[in-house]
């Protein structure tokens, strides 16, 4: 009999485990590769963002040319077989909504967590709520009784998380103003990515096509990475010689941009 691996249940806990601690690693390594790149007053969070993207993408393609996808060993059991999608040009166009959510909100975040990695993510735990109205307004999809029991404790939870005790003992609202920006237009993106997900997969052809969330996942990275291309050129086009010299001769950004990468996409 073939060795099948951990039972789903069992795997299901270890991709929770490994996802946070990715999640812990990615904050890790993005926060390290944009000090290396000057720290989020360098004018380079654009173009470190897009290189992580780019990193996603050059993933995409060695899993499609070594027709695996290593994912599952994370939960213990076997990797998948992913050939490369039978995509059609008709259903990239239709793709490209759902890459540009997805590019914006993963721009958007590393801009949030440039400005304060951990208020970034606090605001970024408020992305239900939002993706709750959006569903509601654009999609046509309220949230169920229960999921909308929840949003008041999200919403408090992240008021609590956000407040700093003084030195005279009091308690006051702490925050970052590029954090709370950047970590609203990214929840915003997000909300949306997830209705053009289910918009997306809700034509059959299309997602017998793509042959799985795997390969969807990989078209959405390269797609969005070359949404943010011309983006970053016109936002930091002039400061992109800078960044090439830097990462020729920085192995802390080197490492770092490709590890912070490598954690967003796995």
């Amino acid at each position: 009999m073939a060795f099948k691996g951990a039972p789903d249940s069992v795997a299901l806990l270890l991709f929770f485990v490994f996802w946070y601690a990715g999640n812990m690693k990615y904050n890790e390594y993005n926060t390290a590769a944009l000090n290396a790149v000057g720290g989020k007053t360098s004018g380079l969070t654009m173009t470190v963002a897009t290189m992580q993207l780019g990193v996603c993408a050059v993933y995409a393609f060695i899993m499609w040319a070594v027709k695996i996808n290593p994912a599952k060993i994370f939960g213990l059991q076997m990797p998948e077989k992913q050939d490369v999608p039978k995509t059609t040009q008709s259903d990239l166009i239709k793709s490209i909504p759902l890459a540009f959510c997805a590019a914006g909100a993963h721009a958007a975040t590393v801009f949030a967590l440039g400005g304060d990695p951990l208020f970034g993510q606090i605001v970024k735990s408020a992305e239900p709520v939002l993706a709750a109205i959006v569903g509601t307004v654009f999609y046509s999809k309220a949230p169920s009784f229960y999921k909308v029991c929840c949003l008041p404790i999200i919403v408090g939870g992240v008021a609590f998380a956000s407040l700093k005790k003084g030195v005279d003992g009091s308690y006051s609202l702490k925050f970052d103003s590029t954090a709370l920006i950047f970590g609203m237009i990214a929840n915003a993106f997000a909300a949306f990515k997830g209705g053009e997900n289910s918009k997306l997969l809700s034509d059959k052809g299309v997602a017998q096509r793509y042959g799985g969330v795997g390969n969807q996942f990989a078209v959405t990275q390269i797609v969005g990475f070359v949404i943010l291309l011309p983006i970053m050129f016109a936002t930091e086009g002039s400061l992109l010689p800078k960044f090439i010299e830097k990462l020729k001769t920085d192995s802390s950004l080197q490492f770092n941009l490709v590890m912070s990468g490598l954690c967003f996409y796995i």
